[in-house]
């Protein structure tokens, strides 16, 4: 294997739109992993290019990376966010031979509110609401600084007076009742995961957007439901550290153990 090739290509949306992706997809004649992206920016801000570095990094070592865009405040609401993400997710695994890999070798990366709009559709097995798909749609899940609690991080930037954070979230949610129905710490207590994919869960602890805690939080609650998680700590980083400083110590050790799990997952699927 030598380099890898960067694709766009376009996936329907639920209403029929055709959607940009950007696919970055190892120089190799044999089946890759693949991981979709659902990039991260507060639900409101962002696109495919957001983690170009990853994606490269990754399809570098031989793991294919399949970037989303989708639709957000103020072109649409919520509801067609959410649909959108499941159609990329889904339009991925059916095409996976297509993008050289093989649809029980797919898995996600979500980052910041990515990974919110990620954990929720493989929870749930689609858009809140929404018919779930009959197989999941993604076999494994890589979660960096995710949002998996919306009303705790609402609540939190309301207290310290996060003007943007709040902002965001008046932008995207309607209401509290709403942060926290479509919420994957609230979807995991109650029982209501249709599907608990394996999970890596990064975090850095200088994190001024999320508290780092509730990584911890997330992960105790995940085991108790059945799921299998690890969730890797790294101190003194602050939000988005891989993709601000791709070359420091912590983010090299964690796009390391990225990849270490997405093989570890392809070889258990088979």
């Amino acid at each position: 294997m030598s380099g890898f090739d960067v694709q766009d290509l376009e996936f329907p949306a639920f209403d029929g739109q055709a959607l940009p992706g950007r696919l970055y997809r190892p120089r190799c004649h044999a089946p890759v992993p693949l991981l979709v992206d659902v990039h991260g920016g507060a639900w409101i801000r962002g696109n495919r290019l957001n983690n170009a570095s990853m994606h490269e990094a990754l399809a570098d070592e031989g793991i294919a990376t399949f970037a989303l865009d989708f639709r957000m405040p103020p072109q649409a609401g919520a509801g067609t966010t959410f649909a959108d993400v499941h159609a990329g997710l889904a339009w991925a695994r059916r095409h996976a031979d297509e993008l050289g890999s093989r649809s029980g070798w797919v898995g996600g990366l979500g980052t910041s509110s990515g990974g919110h709009l990620l954990m929720l559709n493989a929870l749930l097995g689609g858009a809140p609401g929404a018919a779930a798909d009959p197989e999941p749609l993604v076999g494994y899940a890589v979660a960096c600084w995710p949002i998996l609690d919306p009303l705790a991080r609402y609540r939190m930037a309301r207290e310290r007076r996060l003007a943007p954070l709040l902002d965001a979230h008046h932008a995207f949610w309607p209401d509290e009742a709403a942060m926290e129905r479509d919420n994957p710490r609230s979807i995991v207590e109650r029982g209501d995961a249709r599907h608990l994919p394996p999970v890596l869960l990064i975090q850095g602890t200088a994190d001024a957007n999320v508290d780092h805690f509730r990584a911890d939080a997330f992960g105790e609650q995940y085991r108790r439901a059945g799921g299998a998680i690890d969730v890797l700590k790294y101190d003194d980083e602050p939000h988005m550290f891989i993709t601000v400083e791709p070359d420091s110590p912590a983010s090299l050790h964690a796009m390391d153990r990225i990849r270490h799990f997405v093989r570890s997952q392809c070889r258990a699927a088979g």
